[in-house]
């Protein structure tokens, strides 16, 4: 499976590590915890990675996570209301409480879909102990 295996950025980016090394990860915590859900590590401890290279640089991630949120929000809509049959009410409640179960992992990946689209995967860095 060529597509998640470690030197991809599929990889990287789905499993929240750094985009350099393919290591660490990008995050303190765990995707569902909710201690400091949107903290994230300066520096990656493996590679030297700076994640945050300049102030405002995860601005371009918020319109990502808005583009993502709202095409899921439609086909969410569309499927239960047109395709199974559920009311506009339903629908609606039900896509509210997955947004709110999934918004940490949707804010998580916009930013490292971000990170991953300005910085290349090097594996020298990588073997680095």
């Amino acid at each position: 499976m060529g597509l998640f295996k470690k030197s991809s950025k599929a990889y990287a980016i789905l499993n929240l590590k750094c985009p350099t090394c393919h290591s660490e990860d990008l995050f303190e915590t765990a995707t569902f915890s909710f201690n400091k859900p949107f903290e994230m590590r300066e520096r990656c401890p493996h590679c030297n990675q700076d994640f945050w290279p300049e102030p405002g640089y995860y601005y371009g991630s918020m319109f990502l996570s808005y583009i993502f949120t709202g095409f899921f929000c439609l086909g969410f809509v569309f499927f239960f209301h047109w395709g199974l049959g559920w009311s506009t009410e339903a629908s609606f409640a039900l896509l509210i409480a997955v947004c709110a179960v999934i918004f940490v992992y949707v804010f998580r990946v916009a930013r490292s879909l971000w990170i991953n689209i300005n910085f290349g995967y090097k594996p020298e860095k990588a073997k680095q102990a």
